[in-house]
């Protein structure tokens, strides 16, 4: 028992010696001084547009896809989007086919394969309001929904209705009316 006392007191000293310092900055502490953003840091994935990378980013090519600069996807990605997007959806199976918005296979996956969300800075913000496209998004927007119905739907919506849906119509709690906007976990 006096062996695990000695033991004990050795371990005690050992801790406050190297835990305790004399330099204590005269003003007293200063806090947290905010993130460190020092370093290397690398890219490991990107999903501006929900599901748009799981879906049109062949699995060989995620790394590269997640990696690449927004501004250089559309001419590395676009031509596997528009393989994948005609191989997936029998709306745009013959040529001349559109989506809702008017483009063909070519321009709606030009559009998908730089991977943004775009904002309005001085419009309405909704990833799809009927009127308005892409201009940002909201937490209520039904964003699967709306990239099912682009890709699946056919030009007015109408084409493969089963395809067009996740049928997720709402959010499991109600949004706050107030910053952070997000209800609390379950």
């Amino acid at each position: 028992m006096k062996n695990l006392k000695n033991i004990f007191t050795v371990l005690l000293v050992t801790l406050v010696a190297f835990n305790c310092s004399n330099d204590d900055d005269a003003a007293g502490p200063t806090g947290p001084t905010g993130p460190d953003f020092t370093g290397t840091y690398t890219q490991q994935d990107q999903m501006g547009r929900p599901a748009v990378n799981t879906v049109f980013v062949s699995s060989g090519s995620k790394d590269m896809f997640n990696t690449t600069a927004p501004s250089n996807q559309n001419a590395a990605f676009q031509s596997m989007f528009e393989t994948n997007l005609t191989g997936l959806s029998p709306a745009f199976a013959n040529p001349g086919d559109t989506n809702a918005l008017g483009q063909d296979a070519a321009a709606f996956t030009g559009l998908l394969a730089t991977d943004v969300l775009n904002v309005s800075l001085d419009g309405t913000t909704t990833f799809y309001d009927g009127t308005n496209v892409l201009t940002g998004r909201t937490l209520a927007d039904d964003v699967i929904t709306v990239e099912l119905l682009l890709i699946f739907g056919g030009e007015d919506f109408s084409e493969n209705p089963t395809l067009s849906n996740d049928n997720v119509d709402a959010n499991d709690k109600s949004f706050l009316a107030s910053f952070p906007y997000l209800a609390s976990p379950w």
